[in-house]
C-alpha cells in the first residue's frame, strides 16, 4: 500500500490519452488540444495552417503539434489519417514539425497498433498504451534528430550523373542497394528534387539530347549516335520518349534548329 501511495502523486509522462482516425476528408476547421497531437497521413496529402506558417504534407508524413497551438487541416486531393494526443510527451519542439517515415514504416505500424489497443477491451490496455506512448515519442525525437534523407538523395542523383549516358546503366539495379524500400526511395527523392529517380534520369537524357540535337544535321544516322551517347540503347525508343518529353520527333527538332 505504501508503495502504490507514493505512486499516486507522479506524473505521468507520454501518456496516450486520446487515438482517432479520419477517414477521407478534405478540411478540418481552426483548433486547438490542451496535449501534443501527432497526426500520421496514411493516404494522400494536403497543408496545415497554423497561426504564422504552414506544412505541407503526404503520405508517410507525421505532423507533431505542441499544446494549445491553434491549426486547420486542409486538402484538395483528401487525406486519411491516425490522430493521438498524448499528455506530458517528452518533446522540446516550440513549434510545429514533420518528420516522415522509414522505409519498413515503424511509426505507422506503431499508430496502428495503438489504436488497435486503445479501442479494445483487452485486461490492463494502460500497460500497453504506455509502452506505446513512450515508443512513439522516442521514434519522433530519434527520426526527427537524423537527417537520412538528404544523404540518400545525394548519393541517388551522384549515381545518376555518373552513368546517365551509359546504355547499359540500370538504375533499379542500384536503387535495390539501398536498404530501403523502393516506395521510400522514390517518395524522399521526389520530395527533395520535385522528380521520381527515373524521371530525373529522363531529363538528364533529354536536356543532353536537345542539346546535341541543336548542331545535328536531322539524318536518321546522326540522331542514332545522338540516342546513344545520351543512353539510349534503341533509337526508336529514344524517338518515342523525346517526342512524349517535347512534343516533336528529334529529327523535326533538329530541323527546326537548323532553318533558325
Amino acid at each position: 500500500m505504501k508503495y502504490f501511495s507514493r505512486l499516486k502523486g507522479v506524473r505521468k509522462t507520454n501518456e496516450i490519452v486520446y487515438i482517432g482516425k479520419n477517414l477521407i476528408t478534405f478540411s478540418m476547421h481552426r483548433h486547438s488540444h490542451e496535449n501534443w497531437e501527432l497526426v500520421y497521413c496514411t493516404k494522400g496529402g494536403g497543408e496545415f495552417l497554423f497561426e504564422n506558417s504552414s506544412i505541407k504534407y503526404s503520405e508517410g508524413d507525421i505532423v507533431v503539434i505542441p499544446p494549445d497551438t491553434l491549426h486547420a487541416n486542409n486538402s484538395v486531393e483528401g487525406f486519411t489519417n491516425i490522430h493521438i494526443n498524448i499528455e506530458n510527451a517528452m518533446l522540446s519542439f516550440k513549434e510545429p514539425v514533420i518528420i516522415s517515415d522509414d522505409g519498413e514504416k515503424h511509426i505507422l505500424n506503431s499508430f496502428n497498433d495503438a489504436f488497435y489497443f486503445y479501442n479494445s477491451a483487452i485486461d490492463n490496455k494502460a500497460l500497453i498504451l504506455a509502452a506505446f506512448g513512450n515508443l512513439i515519442v522516442n521514434y519522433v525525437i530519434a527520426f526527427h534528430n537524423t537527417k537520412p534523407l538528404r544523404e540518400v538523395t545525394d548519393m541517388i542523383k551522384n549515381d545518376i550523373m555518373k552513368n546517365f549516358t551509359d546504355c547499359g546503366y540500370e538504375l533499379d539495379e542500384f536503387l535495390k542497394t539501398i536498404p530501403f524500400s523502393y516506395d521510400y526511395l522514390r517518395k524522399i527523392f521526389k520530395n527533395d528534387t520535385g522528380l521520381t529517380p527515373h524521371n530525373f534520369l529522363t531529363s538528364l537524357r533529354m536536356e543532353m539530347a536537345k542539346q546535341l540535337l541543336c548542331t545535328a544535321d536531322g539524318s536518321d544516322q546522326n540522331i542514332s549516335q545522338i540516342a546513344y551517347i545520351c543512353g539510349f540503347s534503341e533509337p526508336l525508343y529514344f524517338s518515342r520518349v523525346f517526342k512524349k518529353y517535347y512534343g516533336c520527333s528529334p529529327k523535326n527538332y533538329a530541323d527546326k534548329h537548323k532553318k533558325e
